[in-house]
């Protein structure tokens, strides 16, 4: 009899692989910037419409507003854009709004940002030939 061979046992490791898989599918998601709305789609959006980072104002499905992450009353919003276009003059305003919002909510939003100072106030939407592929069988 010789020495014993030793042998891998790789099921502990693809164990541990899977659940870190899992893991980041879960986390993931929740990574990304701002609240989650569904976006309405626009044929042909702009891929090269970057720049400075822009302060994002976003309405909810629910009503709820949102500066950037931080949830705010429509009571409090004049104040607050008022002081942080007074901080970052340059700084451009987007709003995201559900696409099941009416636009009313929507067109307060921008005269309000443009009450505000903002040098540009722009609406970000989504691709909607990429939305539709997806949903489509």
């Amino acid at each position: 009899m010789g020495s014993p061979t030793p042998e891998i046992n790789v099921t502990p490791l693809v164990d541990v692989v899977l659940v870190l898989l899992i893991i980041f599918m879960v986390i993931a998601p929740q990574l990304e910037g701002g609240v989650r709305v569904e976006l309405p789609g626009m044929a042909h959006p702009d891929p090269k419409a970057k720049g400075l980072e822009p302060l994002v104002l976003t309405i909810a499905a629910d009503g709820v507003l949102y500066v950037d992450k931080d949830p705010t009353t429509l009571e409090a919003l004049d104040a607050t854009l008022r002081d942080l276009r007074a901080r970052e003059p340059d700084r451009r305003l987007q709003i995201k709004g559900d696409q099941s919002l009416e636009w009313g909510p929507l067109r307060t939003l921008f005269a309000r940002g443009q009450e505000a100072g903002f040098p540009g106030v722009s609406l970000v939407v989504g691709d909607r030939q990429a939305r539709d592929a997806a949903e489509s069988p």
